[in-house]
């Protein structure tokens, strides 16, 4: 059957009948008279040569017709109206899906996303945090913000910035540390990266200790740990230069290494929209200024 000739307030009728169970209730929904909910609901039937529903004696139940019809109908209708409720003022409000890790969403996006919202009142981000572990079309991302050396399978990705790891503490930690060689004395935060402490050591030409205790997958909450004074951490300074201003952090070597930068990434099959293309031009026009 063609669907030319399928009447959209019949369907209308139909779905939300069955929501309800009630032709009644259904024509207090959509406004208009319980007779001319059933009326419109018999047309239908008529139409595909199918009953719907069961009439009862106190309601309405679905048929198997009317069960394997009614999720469809939901979804459409569904569909239409969140697609209709994106127009407004004569515009239409496109949406941009970001992943970030977590500590370059905290530590640079957040605090100039308020500038972004003002250059694109028509874009709505959405934004989701992540450990740098990423499924781009498994959770349906536009772009991933993530740290590495930008060779990742089946994606684009355009360089950032650098964020060197450097060694930070509270100042009451750092009080205590005279060489970079005292850190080694201290309790040591750690990230699944196993590497990174040995390669600040052996930048540091100091001896590396045997390191236990606590790994941390998030960088942000391992610069939480290291401001409540439980150990040093590894963290790239500029992520977290609010903490440091504000004094809670301190670096006390000038001592950094370097094992990737920023990228934002899409997967190379993905077509771009003019919303993904003003996230992108406006995210490297920022990180530029960084200079």
């Amino acid at each position: 059957m063609s669907i030319n000739h399928l009447p959209l307030n019949a369907l209308r009728a139909f779905e939300a009948s069955a929501r309800h169970l009630s032709f009644t209730r259904a024509g207090l929904e959509l406004r208009v008279t319980q007779a001319a909910v059933s009326h419109q609901v018999n047309s239908l039937e008529e139409i595909l040569g199918v009953r719907l529903f069961r009439r009862l004696s106190r309601g309405l139940a679905l048929t198997d017709e009317g069960q394997a019809l009614l999720p469809v109908l939901a979804d459409s209708f569904a569909r239409i109206r969140a697609t209709l409720d994106r127009f407004e003022n004569g515009h239409y409000r496109d949406v941009v899906t970001v992943g970030a890790v977590g500590t370059f969403a905290t530590g640079w996006l957040l605090p100039r996303l308020q500038n972004f919202c003002a250059a694109h009142p028509y874009i709505d981000l959405r934004l989701l945090t992540n450990n740098n572990r990423v499924d781009l079309a498994g959770e349906g991302l536009d772009y991933a913000i993530r740290f590495g050396d930008g060779s990742w399978h089946g994606v684009e990705a355009a360089p950032l910035f650098p964020a060197p790891l450097s060694a930070v503490c509270t100042p009451a930690i750092a009080a205590r540390l005279r060489a970079p060689a005292d850190v080694a004395g201290e309790t040591l935060l750690r990230s699944y990266r196993a590497d990174e402490w040995a390669r600040w050591f052996d930048a540091a030409n100091a001896a590396c200790p045997t390191i236990r205790g606590a790994v941390f997958d998030s960088s942000v909450t391992m610069a939480e740990a290291a401001a409540q004074g439980i150990g040093v951490a590894l963290l790239p300074v500029r992520m977290f230069s609010r903490e440091l201003d504000a004094g809670r952090l301190v670096q006390p070597f000038r001592v950094d290494i370097a094992l990737g930068q920023y990228w934002l990434t899409s997967l190379k099959s993905k077509r771009e929209t003019a919303a993904m293309q003003a996230f992108r031009d406006w995210l490297l026009a920022g990180a530029a200024a960084m200079g």
